[in-house]
């Protein structure tokens, strides 16, 4: 028989395998035991830097990696296990019903049972189910991860497919699969039933040992492993403002008539984006003014406006935005650029790494931030700081600012909702914004989209556009970039007094357009093309925008931040 020459990258040697081996098997002999060089368990492979599922059969020479929880595909494989597992059991539970999986949550994915027919007025009818009834799902999980039942995968034809989804009540995934309109599709099974994923799943269901399902508002939080503690599950946090802004998202889309990409995607080919493009940015609109009232209604304490939250939310367009607002009451804002109270250079703490650390709460200087805002607060005048990042020093220029008795003073930075960044000034005087690109619209039922990758998307194109900085650099930067925010953001996401969700239902058809070519771009033998593989295969199940339609988006969106052509 003949062999296949293949380097292992966990080993750093080559090896020979017989031509038709799976990774399984190969992965059996090379990583047997901890010390190999592979994260145990092995859960995926990426080969020539794509990922691929462990039955994945070896016919020619290749670069392989195995990964673990400890790799993000490695993660992400796992978690869509689990999710397939949930969704076997409550389609045998509740036949009659159908499993959404439907936003992120800070402890797991927000998960609700459903009727498969909507409300009169298009908004999803939940099955509220007890404790015992969450738990009951649980202890049948259990029972098929013990099992260790293997997962299979076969090619069907799409009539084959709709055929069996329509069957199952997943009216997304049929509208999905018809709109992408491939022949053939890949379809995942797990003890006689079937689902579509887009990734990879891993072997069998006894390497999903660690999960939890906990009660959370209409529905359950579907809980898995800590990253860093593959043995433990993410702490439940009840973050119910993130949570509501997310909940009326999702329900806003199902009353436009668009529960996920495959809706969204016949909006696209029927010409009917523009109006969509339209009542959206109409929303937003309404939001901006909405937080604007709950200012103004408090004007009488409030003399300061923190905006916060992670990279690429559109935080500038929002503060800019939520200005014109402010003015439009009568108020008067003014912007000070927190990014001005940075401490010099020599003083700035390090990272474990040794490097400056810009975006530690000790990068600031606190005490001057404090005293120079209880002086606006006290009406007296005062000179405002300049930071020069290329000296690495502040200075002043003369630029002083009085606040008066409609002046209000923005702020937006990564710390804005921290109180600890101003623990001597007047709580009562300041209102804390967080702005975020909250999607909860999903590929279909049991596929979310992840708000993390549309914030990459943004950011990648924005950068690539405004700073010229290349696309590989933007996804090899981005998991340091969500360490800061796990750090820095997120853990004070509930100080926030109004929470603004910058997420357009529009948008994935847009950050098409232009991150595509971008992400092709990406060499093979890049480390950042097994992460462009899996955005390509997330951004081929959407139709993108035409360009006379992207120029119905207007100047003062918050999307033009990103693509270009604002006017705020």
């Amino acid at each position: 028989m003949e062999e296949i020459r293949i380097y292992c990258e966990n080993t750093e040697s080559y090896v020979k395998v017989a031509m038709g081996c799976t990774l399984k098997e190969l992965s059996s002999e090379i990583c047997p035991e901890a010390g190999s060089g592979c994260s145990l368990p092995v859960l995926a492979a990426l080969v020539d830097n794509k990922l691929k599922s462990l039955d994945y059969k070896i016919i020619n020479p290749h670069n392989v990696r195995f990964i673990g929880y400890d790799h993000p595909d490695g993660r992400r494989t796992y978690i869509r296990s689990l999710c397939f597992v949930l969704q076997h059991v409550v389609r045998e539970t509740y036949p009659d019903k159908v499993l959404s999986i439907d936003y992120s949550l800070p402890s797991g994915l927000y998960c609700d049972i459903r009727e498969t027919e909507h409300s009169e007025d298009g908004r999803p009818r939940r099955i509220f189910l007890t404790d015992s009834e969450i738990e009951a799902i649980e202890n049948k999980m259990r029972r098929l991860v013990e099992a260790d039942l293997p997962f299979g995968k076969k090619m069907l034809s799409m009539e084959e497919c709709c055929t069996l989804f329509e069957r199952n009540g997943q009216k997304e995934k049929v509208n999905l699969l018809k709109s992408i309109g491939r022949f053939n599709y890949n379809v995942y099974f797990l003890d006689g039933q079937a689902d579509t994923f887009y990734g990879p799943l891993v072997p069998s269901t006894g390497l999903l040992t660690t999960f939890n399902l906990m009660g959370f508002n209409d529905g359950f939080c579907l809980q898995y492993p800590m990253d860093g503690e593959p043995g433990k599950v993410l702490p439940m946090k009840r973050q119910s403002k993130i949570a509501s802004a997310l909940n009326e998202y999702s329900d806003w889309c199902a009353v436009m008539g668009v529960r996920g990409v495959g809706t969204l995607n016949d909006y696209v080919r029927s010409g009917k984006i523009v109006d969509l493009i339209n009542i959206s940015e109409a929303l937003h609109e309404r939001k901006y003014a909405e937080i604007a009232n709950q200012i103004y209604e408090r004007r009488g304490s409030v003399k300061i406006v923190f905006i916060a939250g992670p990279s690429s939310s559109g935080k500038t367009s929002t503060s800019k935005r939520l200005a014109l607002q402010c003015r439009i009451l009568g108020l008067n804002p003014k912007v000070i650029e927190l990014d001005n109270y940075f401490v010099d250079r020599h003083l700035t703490p390090l990272d474990s790494n040794g490097e400056y650390d810009f975006e530690a709460l000790g990068a600031m200087d606190l005490e001057f931030l404090g005293k120079q805002l209880n002086e606006l607060l006290d009406g007296k005048e005062v000179e405002i700081p300049r930071f020069d990042f290329k000296e690495g020093k502040r200075y002043f220029n003369g630029s002083m600012m009085q606040l008066h008795e409609k002046d209000i003073l923005i702020m937006e930075g990564i710390h804005a909702l921290n109180p600890a960044m101003i623990p001597g000034v007047d709580s009562t005087k300041v209102f804390r914004v967080y702005a975020s690109a909250l999607t909860s619209l999903s590929i279909d039922e049991n596929n979310n989209i992840s708000t993390s990758d549309n914030r990459m998307l943004r950011r990648m194109i924005r950068d690539n556009r405004t700073r010229g900085v290349i696309p590989e650099e933007t996804i090899m930067r981005w998991q340091s970039v969500r360490r800061g925010e796990n750090r820095n953001i997120f853990p004070y996401q509930e100080y926030a007094d109004a929470v603004f969700n910058s997420a357009h239902i529009f948008e994935l058809p847009v950050l098409k357009y232009y991150a595509e070519p971008l992400l092709r771009r990406i060499s093979p033998s890049s480390p950042a093309y097994s992460e462009a593989s899996r955005m390509l295969k997330f951004l081929d199940y959407i139709v993108a925008l035409s360009p006379a339609e992207i120029a119905a988006i207007p100047p003062t969106s918050i999307l033009r931040e990103f693509i270009a052509g604002q006017t705020l």
